[in-house]
C-alpha cells in the first residue's frame, strides 16, 4: 500500500469517475486503474463498483476511503508542521472564500498578498459557507473568508474586522424619505433577498426579525444570486434591501443617495478567517490577515464588535 494509491482511491470517491479523476491527479487513466487494482489485489476486496456510472464505493470501499483519508490529512498536517517549523512562508495556499465578500473584498488584498509572498502558490475558490466549511474538514481548503459566528466546534474562527449592515432604498420606497432607518421600517413585501443558503439572507432575516414569518407574509418572492443584481432591483424597481459595508465603497454618487444607515448602534457583521481545528500553517495564516488588515479601508477597521447580528 502506498500514499500514492491512496489518493489515487480518493480522488476517484471524489469525481465518481476514472478518467476525471485521473486528470485530476496528472496520471493516465491505465495508470491509475492499475494503481488502484493493485491496491484490490493486494487487500483481497474490492474498492469500487464499476459496473455502475458513475462508479461508486463498496460498502468495505467507503470504509478503506474513511481511513485514506486521515491517514492523508496526517501526511499532510506533517509537512506543514515541518515547513511552519522552518519559519517557511511558501507552497500551496488553499482559500475559499463566500460571494458577499469575493468582489469586494479579495480585490483589496489580493495583489499586495502576491507581491509580499512570491513563493506561496495561492488558489481561491468562491462557495457557499456550509460548502466552505465542509472543505475545511475534509482537507480540501487550508482557510476560508466567511460571515461569523458559526458556532460549528470543529472550526476555528479568527475574527477580523466588522462590517456596518445598511439599507438600500428606492427612491419609490418609504423609507426613501428617512434619514436612518429601523427594522421595522421595512416591509417584507418591498425586501429583495439572495437566494436560500447564503449566509448574507439569514442575517438580513434576523435583522427585520422575519425569520418565522416572511415566507407567510410574501406576496411575491425574487431570490438573487448576488448583491449587484439585489441593487440593480432597488434601482429600477419598488423595494430595499440589505449590503454590507464593502459592497458600498465602489457606488456611484447617485447610488450612494439610496444608502440609509440604521439607527445607532448600527448592526454589523463579523468577518473571520476559518481553519480546521488541526490546521498547523499559523504562519501563513498570520500573514493573510495581516495583509487583509493593510489593505481594508480605514472605516472598517475602526468599527467596532458590537451589535453583530447572528448568521
Amino acid at each position: 500500500m502506498t500514499l500514492v494509491q491512496l489518493e489515487y482511491i480518493l480522488a476517484v470517491d471524489e469525481h465518481r469517475h476514472f478518467a476525471k479523476a485521473a486528470a485530476d491527479c496528472f496520471v493516465t487513466q491505465p495508470t491509475l486503474s492499475m494503481q488502484i487494482q493493485k491496491l484490490e489485489d493486494e487487500l483481497g476486496i474490492k474498492l469500487f463498483d464499476r459496473s455502475r456510472q458513475p462508479v461508486v464505493p463498496t460498502p468495505i470501499g467507503e470504509l478503506m476511503i474513511g481511513h485514506a483519508r486521515k491517514v492523508m490529512r496526517e501526511v499532510k498536517q506533517m509537512e506543514d508542521a515541518i515547513k511552519e517549523k522552518q519559519g517557511l512562508i511558501h507552497g500551496e495556499l488553499r482559500l475559499g472564500i463566500i460571494p458577499t465578500l469575493a468582489p469586494y473584498l479579495l480585490p483589496l488584498f489580493l495583489q499586495s498578498f502576491l507581491d509580499r509572498f512570491p513563493d506561496v502558490q495561492l488558489k481561491v475558490k468562491e462557495m457557499t459557507t456550509d460548502n466552505l466549511v465542509d472543505a475545511l474538514l475534509k482537507g480540501h481548503l487550508d482557510m476560508g473568508l466567511a460571515v461569523t459566528p458559526l458556532q460549528h466546534n470543529t472550526v476555528m474562527e479568527y475574527p477580523l474586522f466588522y462590517e456596518e449592515m445598511m439599507a438600500y432604498v428606492s427612491k419609490k420606497n418609504a423609507a426613501y424619505k428617512k434619514t436612518y432607518v429601523l427594522a421595522k421600517d421595512i416591509d417584507v413585501n418591498e425586501l429583495w433577498l439572495l437566494e436560500e443558503g447564503n449566509c448574507l439572507r439569514s442575517q438580513m432575516l434576523n435583522l427585520c426579525e422575519l425569520q418565522q414569518a416572511h415566507k407567510d407574509l410574501l406576496l411575491f418572492e425574487y431570490e438573487a444570486g448576488s448583491l449587484e443584481t439585489l441593487k440593480r432591483m432597488v434601482e429600477t424597481n419598488r423595494g430595499i434591501t440589505i449590503l454590507p459595508e464593502l459592497a458600498t465603497f465602489d457606488l456611484s454618487a447617485a447610488q450612494l443617495k439610496l444608502i440609509r444607515h440604521f439607527r445607532s448602534p448600527a448592526p454589523m457583521r463579523e468577518v473571520s478567517l476559518l481553519t480546521a481545528k488541526s490546521f498547523v500553517k499559523q504562519k501563513q495564516l498570520a500573514a493573510l490577515k495581516e495583509v487583509i488588515m493593510l489593505n481594508i479601508p480605514e472605516k472598517i477597521r475602526k468599527n467596532k464588535a458590537r451589535n453583530v447580528i447572528p448568521v
